[in-house]
């Protein structure tokens, strides 16, 4: 079967008319940033500035900030200019609707109405399906690629890009947003701080995707970033097909799952996935982020954001009693 094409030109994306609707996405809710400010000063010089350089094709990215955050592990960002950011919006705003229409269903990272609370509703989706109404065993293969982003083949990326993209400037574009980071090698990694990462990884795991649902005939498999399962009442299908995915995780796009989370479960016995502890009839916050929510000290300074980021998380699962325990706790703090 034949790929669909996209269908837009270079100068499409890096028109005058494209890069201005970039900028109001881009600076909606960072206007009150130091560097979005200085960019802003200036900003029609700037913008032209920008165009004049993709026209000319003179256009380099500019180096990265690098800082380092908990999420909950420790993880390098890498932050880039104001006006590679905004190119990265504009590439972005093009790509993403096309790029869309390529994925599975059940690919659930970054995309418009697909977060984690999708995915989670799929994975119950499935689990109730598997079980056929509670009436058979639901056996979970979990896994997930080690140092996903910093491992990426930015060569095989490209290759995947220009079989979609006709027009050669715009591969071109992206070559040099995608080199202008490298981890553990030239050619190897994407920075997480990019919005084009979170896009170009999409894309990449999509042959995966593809993989799984059309050779390994995998009915009942969702993936969202770099974690994926896939359910079964057959657990010897599971351990069959194990191999067969990490042959074609390193033949064709360089990646290998992480040793120590692989892992074939009941449902029945708790199955770890998207930080909930799933079962057959409810799922609770997984123990480690417990931990941390109760180490936050937002909700002893009864900080709002924090409390309210905390109650729309266990809204997902069987999270009442603690969602009462830090409303409990934010409230002793307003009397102190």
């Amino acid at each position: 079967m034949s790929k669909i094409r996209f269908q837009h030109t270079y100068h499409t994306i890096i028109s005058l008319e494209n890069i201005l609707d970039a900028w109001k996405e881009f600076s909606r809710g960072k206007k009150s940033r130091k560097d979005v400010q200085e960019f802003e000063r200036d900003l029609m010089t700037n913008i032209i500035s920008l165009h004049r350089d993709l026209v000319a094709k003179t256009y380099r990215h500019s180096a990265y900030q690098a800082f380092k955050i908990s999420d909950p592990k420790p993880r390098d960002i890498h932050k880039a200019s104001v006006r590679d950011r905004l190119l990265h919006h504009a590439i972005h705003r093009n790509l993403m609707p096309f790029f869309e229409r390529t994925f599975i269903s059940d690919s659930t990272s970054c995309q418009k109405g697909k977060g984690t609370h999708r995915a989670l509703q799929r994975f119950k989706h499935f689990t109730n399906s598997v079980s056929m109404n509670d009436t058979k065993t639901v056996w979970v293969l979990k896994c997930d690629i080690k140092k996903f982003f910093a491992n990426i083949d930015q060569t095989i990326l490209l290759e995947i890009l220009a079989g979609y993209i006709p027009d050669r400037d715009i591969v071109w574009l992206i070559s040099i947003i995608v080199g202008s980071f490298h981890s553990s090698a030239p050619g190897v990694g994407l920075p997480l701080g990019n919005f084009t990462s979170q896009l170009l990884v999409n894309i990449y795991m999509n042959e995966f995707d593809q993989f799984m649902k059309h050779k390994m005939k995998a009915v009942h498999y969702i993936r969202y970033a770099d974690d994926f399962a896939v359910l079964s009442r057959d657990r010897a299908y599971l351990e069959r097909i194990l191999p067969l995915m990490q042959e074609f995780l390193w033949d064709r796009l360089r990646l290998t799952m992480h040793p120590n989370k692989i892992s074939i479960e009941t449902l029945a016995s708790g199955v770890d996935f998207l930080g909930w502890v799933h079962f057959p009839h409810h799922r609770v916050l997984r123990t480690a982020t417990k931990r941390r929510m109760f180490a936050n000290p937002g909700i002893y300074a009864a900080d709002e954001a924090v409390v309210n980021s905390y109650k729309g998380l266990l809204s997902h699962g069987n999270g009442w009693n603690l969602t009462k325990h830090i409303l409990e706790r934010s409230q002793q703090s307003d009397l102190v």
